[in-house]
């Protein structure tokens, strides 16, 4: 004997059964969604934590209630990289790794960690032409982009890039920065990469007795 197979058998006219089909979501459910969105992100703005001059004035931005921070620690390597996220990361990146084919890395750079001698006078007048770094090919078109920061300024930024991104250099100090100032004797042209690794390992001090 075979079992008997049920088969659903189809509702009936006026049947209270739920039915399978397609609806359309009403327009004003979609309009009212959009609103709440729109209102949300308002809130979010008016409410977050963006910066707000209620709470920073007479700030007005972040950049710049950064720069009256306590510095703790040392500040030549505070006030170096301020400089140099300011001016140098543009090229160098804020990590020092550089952009290929563009600028290359100050991590690790032969010239970042060689004689302050060469070292100083890049930012002074600049660089022009090919160049290797890690055995890699650059052409660089450097500008002299420390030629108008003190020599506190230049000094500082220098020993910020020889003490980071696991550099272990000497400081670059004022002073140092003075001499070659001196020596450069008002020279506005950029150096190449042959005439900077024809300079000898010391700076030649011309400052003037005090």
């Amino acid at each position: 004997m075979n079992p008997e197979t049920h088969q659903p058998s189809p509702s009936a006219p006026g049947s209270t059964a739920p039915q399978v089909g397609n609806t359309t979501v009403p327009v004003w459910l979609l309009v009212l969604m959009i609103l709440l969105l729109y209102w949300s992100a308002l809130y979010f703005d008016e409410h977050s934590g963006w910066f707000s001059p209620d709470v920073y004035s007479p700030y007005t931005s972040f950049a710049e209630v950064q720069q009256y921070q306590p510095v703790l620690g040392d500040q030549t390597m505070f006030q170096g990289r301020r400089i140099f996220e300011n001016i140098c990361a543009l090229c160098h990146n804020t990590d020092g790794s550089g952009k290929s084919g563009q600028a290359p890395p100050l991590a690790g750079s032969e010239f970042a960690l060689g004689s302050p001698n060469r070292m100083i006078r890049i930012p002074l007048v600049g660089l022009n032409g090919p160049i290797q770094v890690k055995s890699q090919a650059y052409n660089l078109s450097m500008a002299a982009m420390g030629a108008t920061l003190s020599d506190d300024d230049l000094a500082a930024v220098l020993t910020y890039i020889r003490h980071s991104f696991g550099n272990k250099a000497s400081d670059i100090t004022p002073e140092q920065v003075k001499a070659i100032r001196v020596d450069l004797k008002g020279r506005v042209q950029p150096y190449t990469a042959a005439e900077l690794t024809g300079l000898p390992e010391t700076e030649t001090n011309t400052a003037p007795a005090k």
